[in-house]
């Protein structure tokens, strides 16, 4: 493909290089491997479940590790609220008040529908700032909700007119209503940042990617907020934010893998998806990072038990991280090892760390065995949450075979598997677990320098998926996924927390379950 000057110029600009964007190019018409998965990972082969007992133990090692350590949460807070309100914006659409449109209304009364929405709107955290903003109105929202002008309320609540929800991102959106307040979902993350995240300083440091567009509001709601927490929990917050990097952009395609093109001419780049904040998570110099997204909080009366199994992957972390500290410390020291002392370090590597070592490993000679062994123990650690898997959609647990003959723990996407070969769908019909996003991160190596995590990516573990513009198909590349290939290369273990703690909001109606009401709920009809 030629590309012109003015290619060359918007390609700089970005920060990419010609060759990338060929390199992308080159990519589609090549595709990607799919993954090579020898089995599910399920419980007592690849997903830990820690006896009740053991849970105070490691409770009580995070609960003291983290005194000597710098802890950080970093949470992905830059996706719109487009998919939450999709039902919203469709209801005020169609719906006007006429005998038909009251009909069609009343015909579906499950729960994701607008009937449920509107039978039980007294429930959500944003009620009150809707009816503050119609006080004055002489069509109140009392006056409106008995006369069934529903699509009235939701234009205060989804445009410009009103609270403009259908325009914000899901962190500056109310969630939970508590007696005298309501908090957002950034609010909820501060909390639960100050119950479990102090670090040795007495500071609570959390990092939000946040789309640019809302960087000035973000960062007064939570300047705000500050000065209510801060006194009551007698601590300091040291908030960061970044934005996804323009130059983890990727071109667009055609069916043809021809570059698209916009209306003035310019390469259509598109985000290159959840995967690109690796740069972002890389920014941060922490000891201990915890990832969740910006949707899965819970009401105050739940968050003990939410807390709890932070602290066990935390402290599962830290149990791990001290051992394999020990090890590479062990092998960078001495080339060759006694016998029975690398027999234990294969061991800790095999069971405890849940890396197979390749077939040919014993037949290497004992230098290569070594360094082997060092660059497994020398690299970045994730503890994951795992959730019985009830039929969400996405990522799951399993082994997977790499290239060199080894298998590890990965989180698997069903994009990334042969969907036409039997066995492989076999084994992905198998899976028992799904991933919640639910992480515990140590980046650091044994002499307390912070890894390169761009090293660990798997740069073939990305996804190719078709996308639409002005009403034509094109093809789109995401960049191997945060907890996907970015992270393939990391040690990993699974951990089973419970359902509990796995609580999104992908539509609005999900702010009606019970996860997300201070108190109980029985829900209503009209």
């Amino acid at each position: 493909m030629t590309l012109n000057d003015n290619d060359l110029k918007q390609i700089d600009a970005i920060g990419i290089t010609a060759d990338d964007v060929q390199k992308q190019i080159q990519r589609f018409k090549d595709g990607f491997a799919f993954l090579d998965i020898t089995k599910p990972a399920t419980l007592n082969d690849g997903v830990l479940r820690v006896d009740e007992k053991r849970v105070s133990y490691y409770t009580g090692k995070y609960n003291s590790g983290i005194k000597k350590r710098m802890v950080s949460k970093f949470v992905p807070a830059s996706g719109a609220a487009t998919r939450m309100f999709k039902m919203p914006f469709e209801f005020m659409n169609w719906y006007n008040g006429s005998e038909e449109s009251v009909s069609k209304f009343l015909a579906d009364k499950s729960f994701y529908s607008p009937y449920s929405f509107i039978a039980n709107i007294h429930h959500f955290a944003f009620i009150e700032d809707i009816k503050l903003m119609l006080r004055n109105y002489e069509e109140n929202f009392d006056v409106l909700l008995q006369k069934k002008k529903y699509h009235e309320i939701l234009k205060m609540l989804l445009t410009d007119e009103g609270l403009g929800y259908g325009n914000l991102p899901k962190g500056l959106l109310k969630f939970h209503k508590y007696k005298i307040y309501s908090r957002t979902a950034v609010e909820e993350h501060l909390v639960e940042g100050a119950i479990h995240a102090v670090n040795k300083n007495n500071e609570v440091n959390i990092h939000f990617t946040i789309n640019p567009i809302y960087m000035d509001e973000f960062v007064c709601h939570i300047e705000e907020i500050k000065k209510t927490y801060e006194p009551k929990y007698n601590i300091k917050f040291k908030t960061s934010y970044s934005i996804q990097k323009p130059s983890t952009d990727t071109v667009a395609v055609d069916e043809n893998n021809e570059p698209v093109r916009t209306k003035e001419g310019k390469l259509l780049f598109r985000p290159g998806g959840h995967g690109a904040l690796i740069d972002n998570l890389n920014s941060i110099d922490s000891d201990i990072i915890f990832i969740k997204n910006i949707d899965n909080v819970v009401a105050d009366r739940l968050k003990d038990k939410t807390i709890l199994y932070k602290k066990l992957i935390g402290g599962i972390l830290i149990d791990l991280q001290k051992k394999a500290y020990k090890y590479a410390k062990l092998l960078e020291n001495k080339k060759s090892i006694w016998g029975w002392r690398k027999r234990g370090v294969v061991e800790f590597v095999e069971k405890e760390l849940c890396y197979v070592l390749p077939e040919e490993f014993k037949s290497w000679a004992e230098d290569k065995q070594c360094e082997y062994l060092f660059r497994v123990l020398n690299r970045p650690i994730r503890v994951c949450g795992m959730v019985k898997n009830e039929g969400e959609p996405g990522g799951g647990p399993f082994w997977v075979k790499g290239a060199d003959g080894s298998v590890s723990l990965q989180i698997v996407e069903k994009a990334q598997t042969d969907e036409k070969d039997e066995r492989q769908k076999a084994l992905l019909n198998d899976s028992t677990h799904f991933n919640p996003v639910d992480i515990v991160c140590s980046v650091k190596d044994f002499r307390g320098n912070k890894f390169n995590l761009l090293d660990f990516v798997d740069n073939n573990a990305g996804i190719i998926t078709v996308k639409s513009k002005d009403g034509k198909a094109l093809k789109a590349l995401e960049l191997p996924g945060l907890w996907n290939g970015a992270m393939s290369n990391w040690n990993t273990i699974f951990v089973e927390v419970p359902l509990i703690t796995f609580n999104p909001v992908k539509e609005i109606n999900d702010l009606l379950r019970d996860e997300h009401q201070q108190e109980p709920i029985k829900l209503k009809e009209v």
